[in-house]
């Protein structure tokens, strides 16, 4: 009777496996500073446009919440992998580092330091690789509030909270998810006139953008690579999670 394989070599067939059902597009890491509404969101971006679980790899910064911390875990966890997350080390042609501007300090180191890494880290197929930081300007909850509501001057984070709860975003959110519900209400708007869109920025006295910062370009790039592969070979039931 053959003997069963090894833990090393069980993982290393695995890896092989995983690697072969990578779909047709870029591989992406998307590393948030929130440990649940910034990962649920893209996740349900993820699932909505059956993008594939391999090529969209999804984690929340695990050693600590400040801006600076978020892009260096990122940085690590593109270097070095994560066996224990089946995360293969240099295994993704983009990397998004995502957090809130708010209060923090390091929020303008963090912005150079992931500026300084763009373009300058090579993948494991010798690529370089886009590394971004994508801001919420000034925070992460203001980008939800605006697919529901519209916001034409600097509010304090409780309030955004206040009014999400208020919001349908609330009553629907254990339903169908943040992405799913808005998707179905930017239709519904669009229907009736009445734009449902996060188009609504403002500046505050120091000339600060407010609004939600890039979240809407990570969001947008998710969409994108779907349209594009499907317009070149076809809708792709590998893309099923």
């Amino acid at each position: 009777m053959a003997r069963d394989k090894s833990p090393r070599v069980r993982r290393r067939d695995q890896l092989a496996r995983k690697i072969g059902q990578r779909a047709s597009y870029d591989r992406i890491l998307i590393v948030s500073e929130g440990a649940k509404t910034e990962p649920n969101y893209f996740c349900e971006i993820r699932a909505a446009y059956r993008l594939h679980t391999t090529n969209v790899e999804v984690r929340h910064c695990e050693i600590g919440t400040s801006p600076i911390q978020v892009v260096q875990y990122a940085e690590s966890l593109f270097r070095n992998g994560d066996r224990h997350k089946r995360i293969q080390a240099r295994a993704f042609e983009q990397v998004y580092a995502v957090f809130d501007r708010d209060d923090h300090d390091s929020y303008f180191d963090a912005l150079q330091y992931a500026a300084a890494l763009d373009g300058r880290l090579k993948n494991d197929i010798k690529q370089d690789v886009a590394f971004r930081a994508v801001a919420s300007v000034p925070n992460f909850e203001l980008w939800l509030l605006l697919h529901y509501a519209q916001v034409h001057a600097p509010v304090h984070r409780d309030e955004v909270l206040r009014r999400l709860k208020k919001s349908c975003f609330a009553v629907q959110e254990r339903h169908a998810g943040r992405f799913c519900h808005h998707q179905t209400e930017s239709r519904r708007c669009d229907e009736t006139g009445h734009g449902a869109e996060p188009a609504i920025h403002c500046r505050d006295g120091a000339g600060t953008v407010h609004g939600g910062g890039r979240t809407g370009d990570t969001a947008d790039y998710l969409e994108s690579r779907v349209l594009m592969v499907e317009q070149r070979t076809g809708p792709n039931p590998a893309f099923l999670l």
